[in-house]
């Protein structure tokens, strides 16, 4: 199961109370009041781990719940912190804040029409960073801070101050160096199976691919780049419809879009409709997206009519870079890593 979206509950731990004592000892029975402070709450983080890839772990558990602190004890004992808890996500995680305060307002505030507002709060992409999403509550004071020269017996002390509890939505946008985009059946995930290690599953059938798949590409001199083989788009994605913005999210982070055409047509598509089509669904979801560096593989060159309607792709564009590829056949593959060794492969 891939997780890449989810919200979650969190909530740091109150700070413990300030106590109430006075020290009484054998030869001490009247002694000054020795009541210790409380321990503050532990603190709730996120913090980046490359080692995971999804966000499944809070679908089985969407909650970050800190430990109290303890309260404070005689002898001016401070009682004990409560311990952070840190919950891993992975590199390219962006975290929203909503304006629920419990899992159950999140949902009804969702289902209402009023609906739920989200503010972005951080986007988490460098190994090993951390962010405080919720903080703990600071222990109280014990009534040995109230001693004074006219009060020498105080029985004040003050209560730990709460931590704070947030709902907050975790969404992963995947990280790779270029995306491929097309639509079902184009043969993308042929192509990034053929070009990397990666092992999406390969069907006849639209979205076979449901999820994102990287895969690592590896050229010479221990140069390499990593691909994203992402969920077919369709007409209408940018307004969510298909896989809609399941797909689209994660090609923000990529350095170059590999928009994949069935040159062929073999799936009674027009090549040059599809690519208009493409760019124009990039576009409407996002204008910054739409000026990232691009190109075209003209895929499924062994099939019969790919020749005839790669001549007229390269009239009807002829300024646009154009790389014709058989994935299933291996036909110009090296073509394609040269390519991407030239243009996005680095030393790794």
């Amino acid at each position: 199961m891939f997780i890449d979206h989810i919200r979650i509950f969190a909530k740091a731990g109150d700070g413990g109370d300030g106590h109430v004592s006075f020290r009484r000892e054998k030869f001490v029975p009247r002694g000054g009041p020795d009541g210790g402070d409380g321990g503050n709450g532990g603190h709730v983080i996120l913090k980046v781990d490359s080692s995971t890839d999804h966000l499944r772990q809070y679908h089985f558990d969407p909650k970050l719940i800190a430990p109290n602190g303890n309260p404070g004890g005689k002898h001016k004992k401070t009682g004990k912190s409560g311990k952070t808890i840190i919950g891993k996500v992975p590199p390219g995680t962006v975290v929203y804040r909503s304006n629920a305060s419990s899992m159950q307002e999140a949902v009804e505030l969702e289902r209402s029409e009023e609906g739920i507002d989200l503010e972005p709060v951080i986007d988490l992409t460098e190994e090993g960073q951390e962010f405080r999403i919720c903080e703990g509550g600071i222990g109280g004071k014990g009534n040995v801070h109230f001693k004074t020269a006219t009060h020498q017996t105080p029985t004040e002390c003050t209560p730990g101050t709460d931590g704070e509890v947030g709902v907050y939505y975790l969404e992963l946008r995947r990280i790779a160096d270029a995306g491929l985009v097309g639509f079902p059946n184009a043969g993308k995930s042929t192509l990034i199976g053929k070009l990397s290690e990666a092992k999406p599953k390969v069907a006849n059938y639209p979205f076979t691919t449901l999820q994102p798949v990287v895969g690592v590409v590896e050229f010479p001199g221990y140069r390499r780049c990593t691909l994203a083989d992402i969920p077919g788009l369709i007409e209408g994605a940018h307004e969510n419809r298909g896989l809609g913005h399941e797909f689209l999210r994660h090609i923000t982070r990529c350095r170059m879009l590999l928009f994949v055409v069935d040159i062929a047509g073999s799936e009674g598509r027009d090549p040059i409709s599809d690519l208009q089509v493409l760019r124009k669904e990039i576009k409407e979801y996002d204008e910054e997206l739409a000026n990232f560096p691009w190109m075209v593989i003209a895929n499924k060159m062994d099939v019969e009519g790919a020749e005839e309607n790669l001549k007229m792709f390269e009239q009807r564009f002829p300024k646009i870079k154009v790389i014709p590829v058989s994935a299933e056949g291996g036909e110009g593959m090296d073509d394609l890593r040269n390519f991407l060794d030239n243009e996005i492969g680095y030393r790794g």
